[in-house]
């Protein structure tokens, strides 16, 4: 091949590269675009005072504690059904905080309310109990949280007992969660808010149901 030929081959092959590189960096910020604007495509970002705000912070927090249950789960328990159900909340909840804390970075928020109270952007929440602070060691937890008392029990246990305990305090941490993902499934003021939250409690509402199976197959109920 001529040394013209070989030039022309060059720049072909050069202007292909470019256009692969320009066509990826395009998409590439369509995405990041995309992905930007999607929480607040309803109309822009929420007030600080918001049911979206406030459902993110706390059902974010109230997630990261049945993360930390199921991982216990996986580490501890030998039963398969036990094992793979919380797999399945873990991977779960956890790419569902995920979303949660991006969203909250990208209105500009905090992920946690900062004067640390909860449920205030529920206008019943004063109907849902909270654990009282000689309970809880002063902490204000939210409906269906595990006390620092119980997770050290659930710790301490092992065999059918440790499963029985996952099970009967999950199963309290799903119903307590309900009526958040219920509230901001109807109050939520963007969409992609709503239906997140449309989504948790359907799934949870079914996990529920397995765990209370579970609970009957091991000779236990759910805790009184």
């Amino acid at each position: 091949m001529s040394d013209v030929g070989q030039q022309r081959g060059v720049t072909a092959t050069r202007a292909v590269v470019v256009t692969v590189a320009v066509v990826a960096v395009l998409l590439l910020g369509a995405a990041v675009g995309l992905l930007i604007r999607l929480p607040g495509s309803d109309g822009g970002a929420p007030a600080k005072d918001s049911v979206d705000v406030g459902f993110s912070q706390d059902m974010a927090a109230h997630h990261l504690q049945g993360v930390t249950m199921a991982n216990l789960a996986r580490d501890k328990s030998a039963d398969t059904a036990i094992r793979q159900l919380a797999f399945d909340i873990e991977s779960t909840q956890q790419e569902q905080v995920g979303r949660m804390k991006g969203w909250l970075s990208l209105w500009g928020m905090p992920e946690q309310s900062p004067d640390g109270t909860h449920m205030a952007w529920m206008e019943e929440s004063s109907s849902h109990a909270h654990g009282s602070a000689e309970a809880t060691g002063g902490v204000d937890l939210m409906p269906g949280m595990a006390t620092s008392a119980e997770l050290s029990k659930l710790r301490s246990l092992s065999g059918t007992e440790f499963d029985v305990y996952f099970l009967q305090l999950m199963l309290r941490h799903h119903q307590g969660g309900a009526p958040m993902a219920q509230y901001g499934a109807t109050h939520a003021s963007l969409a992609v808010v709503r239906t997140l939250a449309d989504n948790m409690l359907k799934s949870q509402t079914s996990e529920s149901e397995y765990m209370k199976q579970l609970l009957t197959a091991r000779g236990a109920g759910p805790l009184p």
